[in-house]
């Protein structure tokens, strides 16, 4: 095989600067010799290229000083947002959120449907998305052959750079090719991954975690989650599938995790942990959907029931543990809780926080931060779509040519 040194540089140039255009612009030419350290000559000359692919755009420069006025016009430079549109697919325990956004990352339309069942065979969940996505196209008149590519989160452990899901609550089977069946049966390049590590990318991209180099999500849904990023790099482990912080040990022959495994710390903390607890204490004798049965449950932690009490205080000092182990493994500048239960506070609580102060390593500088994100499904979805946009983005560094 023959490399090309020049190309490399010329690819690994055009990456910088796209992505430095992506994360700050609008941007002067100036600036960004100044910041990626490329040349002027070739910020000029690649940024022309870009231009010509309608990849970017110039924009009058906003404010400009009265020196500036003087003259010719100064521009700065930013994505076009007409280039490129993308969606983001959440799939959640009973519904799908989509995102479709342009090639800046703006939202254009938006759309939540629910799954009638929560464990699907892999191509008919497939075909489900295909409608859904469909549906939310219609509403802001597009097509599924305007979309550039999708991308889907999904819970379960993923290797994203293969598309490959080893297991997920969400199918039937294990060990499969996910992705592929998901490209295939939507005609659209898909980039799959860990719904985790997409909400990390949204906190990155447009959240809480963004200009900061070494941050951790923690998401509690029907299952607990997590998502790294490391010098403002999102870490997916070897194999792909790291990060699994639901599926920590913290009891040995502990309870059994709907993984299979047991005592994982998903198995005390998640929304089917504590209601098969409550099960168990005090059968519920009116059948009613989980998410009642919840509210139900923290409610009676609140008014000091004993039992509900008892389960939602153990699910604390789980959690509690488990962060601090994060705390005394990754050093982090800053813990985001993120995700649907976020909107209740028990995993939260001040005494939770203040235990998993107490549980980690003690130095004269103060702790991570822990700070939390009330956000739905949506956001979700639009951590999905930027992982997408990353795809798009990359695929346009690799062809440099006119689309």
């Amino acid at each position: 095989m023959q490399h090309h040194p020049q190309g490399a540089r010329k690819s690994h140039s055009r990456r910088l600067l796209l992505t430095e255009i992506r994360r700050t612009g609008p941007v002067a030419r100036i600036d960004l010799a100044s910041r990626t350290g490329i040349s002027r000559a070739s910020v000029t000359t690649i940024t022309a290229d870009l231009l010509h692919e309608g990849l970017i755009e110039e924009v009058a420069r906003k404010d400009p000083t009265p020196e500036q006025t003087r003259g010719r016009p100064r521009v700065d430079l930013k994505l076009r947002g007409a280039a490129h549109l993308v969606a983001g697919l959440k799939i959640a325990n009973r519904a799908v959120s989509v995102a479709l956004v342009d090639f800046e990352g703006a939202l254009l339309g938006q759309r939540e449907a629910p799954l009638p069942r929560p464990v699907n065979d892999a191509r008919n969940l497939a075909e489900q998305l295909g409608q859904i996505l469909d549906q939310a196209l219609d509403g802001i008149g597009r097509t599924r052959g305007d979309l550039s590519a999708i991308g889907i989160g999904i819970s379960g452990i993923v290797d994203a750079h293969r598309g490959f899901v080893y297991w997920s609550p969400s199918l039937v089977s294990r060990n499969l090719p996910f992705g592929q069946i998901l490209t295939e049966t939507l005609g659209k390049p898909v980039y799959l991954d860990n719904d985790t590590n997409l909400v990390a990318l949204a906190e990155q991209s447009f959240g809480l975690g963004r200009g900061i180099d070494d941050f951790i999500v923690v998401t509690i849904e029907s299952g607990v989650g997590m998502g790294i990023v490391l010098n403002g790099h999102l870490y997916r482990g070897t194999r792909g599938c790291g990060a699994e912080f639901g599926h920590t040990k913290v009891h040995l022959d502990g309870a059994l995790c709907r993984c299979g495994q047991r005592g994982c710390l998903e198995a005390y903390v998640a929304d089917y942990a504590l209601l098969r607890e409550a099960a168990i204490s005090e059968p519920d004798q009116h059948p009613r959907p989980d998410e009642q049965r919840i509210e139900a449950l923290l409610r009676a932690a609140r008014n000091g029931q004993p039992t509900a009490s008892s389960i939602v205080a153990r699910a604390g000092r789980m959690f509690s543990m488990g962060l601090a182990n994060l705390v005394n493994i990754f050093d982090p500048q800053l813990i985001i809780l993120s995700g649907e239960r976020m909107q209740l506070d028990h995993l939260y609580a001040s005494e939770v926080i203040a235990a998993m102060r107490s549980s980690i390593v003690q130095i004269d500088k103060p702790p991570p931060e822990v700070m939390i994100h009330k956000w739905g499904d949506l956001m979700w979805a639009k951590g999905a779509a930027a992982f997408a946009l990353g795809g798009v983005i990359e695929t346009a560094i690799a062809n440099g040519k006119p689309t």
